[in-house]
């Protein structure tokens, strides 16, 4: 059978038993090393990217996909604005909003609020407060009901339930014979919902579209714009670019990315940072490599000098080594990429397991939002860091393989 010289003699190496033991358990822990590192890469990437789902679902869980805003601070048909949108295959669906900025009071406490006045019939199709309520149902603001839905957070923090009164003041004022007075309205507090967002669910208030509409003015049937949900969230850019040539002038149109830009952006310069970072841990074990073949070169020397004497190029022996200090790059690659993909799908199981078994907890709930350390592997994050841990094994690799294939056999067999 047909077998190339430098990859028999590579692998006879790296197998065979040495006189020096100690040359054997660096090879051994580099190997370990290069696994310890790939195992880390896969597993912290893929627990960060699992925080980036989450908190991306959970911010758009609230926050459209599209938004259509008048240029002058209202829509007055917003079925018209939406029609064009509606044509389009990627949009699943759009609902009114009304948004606008107040302040909540009941008793001594008092907190600013984001009001934002929906329709309970459409708001289902473009975001998941419905399927968030923790109490009571958004099918309670009625039209003229001056009925309200707070963020659990802000209900805590008003001391508010299910039936309570509050107080909306809104920075706008009512000029009467006795001077000017501020607008407030009470509303009865039919709902509570909890996103696991703080900023929603800590300062928004949800209202029936007409008493919002109402209560800041606008004029009859005059929304603050459309909220569209996509099929693919990811479309979002491409979506606003050609509704923008469908809708006549004067609508603006935005979407989710801009919207959360630089918190999306500082997840991924947060990712690349611990990227580099981990790698040096296989960088290093790509160091105790060249050590490994660096002393394995010495150790051969009269192997090495006697192939040249039969004849072995120069070529030939740097291949040798290559071979070698490649494999074991590889094996440890294999170990790491095996160890990591089977954490990576496991973390949500393996933590609590051992927060049980120690009594403890890694992210408390009532300090973080996410308490439990989600994870989402993509294949392609594997790839890419197998493809770094082979490449620097294998560059690790160069200057051992260079020394040997320079090796003098008249001067290593001179004193043999």
């Amino acid at each position: 059978m047909f077998r190339p010289l430098e990859l028999f003699v590579g692998l006879r190496y790296t197998r065979a038993k040495r006189r020096n033991h100690f040359i054997s358990f660096i090879s051994l822990i580099s190997m370990l090393g290069v696994a310890l590192g790939v195992a880390a890469l896969i597993t912290v990437l893929s627990v960060m990217n699992g925080f980036e789902k989450e908190l991306r679902e959970r911010i758009l869980g609230m926050a459209a996909h599209v938004t259509i805003t008048g240029a002058e601070g209202e829509v007055r048909d917003w079925r018209a604005v939406a029609a064009p949108a509606g044509r389009d295959a990627r949009v699943l669906d759009a609902a009114p909003f009304v948004s606008g900025q107040g302040m909540l009071s009941r008793g001594n406490a008092v907190h600013g609020v984001l009001v934002r006045g929906i329709d309970p019939a459409l708001e289902p199709g473009v975001s998941d407060v419905g399927a968030k309520m923790v109490a009571g149902s958004l099918d309670a603001l009625g039209a003229g009901e001056f009925a309200i839905v707070l963020g659990r957070e802000l209900a805590y923090t008003l001391g508010a339930g299910i039936g309570d009164k509050v107080t909306l003041l809104i920075p706008q004022a009512n000029v009467t014979v006795v001077g000017v007075e501020p607008r407030m309205k009470r509303f009865t507090v039919v709902g509570l919902f909890e996103v696991g967002m703080y900023d929603y669910d800590s300062a928004l208030a949800l209202l029936n579209l007409e008493d919002a509409a109402r209560l800041f003015r606008l004029d009859a049937g005059a929304v603050s714009g459309v909220r569209l949900k996509l099929d693919d969230l990811y479309a979002a850019p491409l979506v606003v670019r050609e509704l923008a040539g469908a809708l006549p002038p004067g609508y603006r149109l935005t979407d989710w990315t801009r919207q959360h830009a630089n918190f999306f952006r500082a997840i991924r310069i947060e990712k690349t940072v611990m990227f580099v970072i981990l790698l040096l841990i296989v960088a290093v074990a790509a160091f105790n490599i060249v050590s490994t073949l660096v002393m394995t070169v010495t150790d051969k020397t009269s192997d090495i000098a006697i192939l040249r004497t039969l004849g072995t190029t120069p070529r030939r022996i740097m291949l040798i080594f290559m071979v070698q200090g490649s494999l074991i790059g590889a094996i440890g690659t294999l170990i790491g990429v095996a160890g990591g993909v089977a954490l990576a799908l496991n973390v949500e199981t393996i933590v609590p397991a051992i927060e049980h078994l120690f009594g403890i907890q890694f992210l408390s709930a009532d300090v973080y939002y996410i308490s439990e350390l989600p994870s989402d592997m993509h294949w392609s994050d594997v790839l890419r860091i197998s493809a770094a841990s082979l490449g620097m094994g294998f560059f690790a690799t160069l200057y051992p393989a260079w020394r040997a294939s320079r090796t003098q056999p008249a001067e290593a067999l001179r004193y043999e």
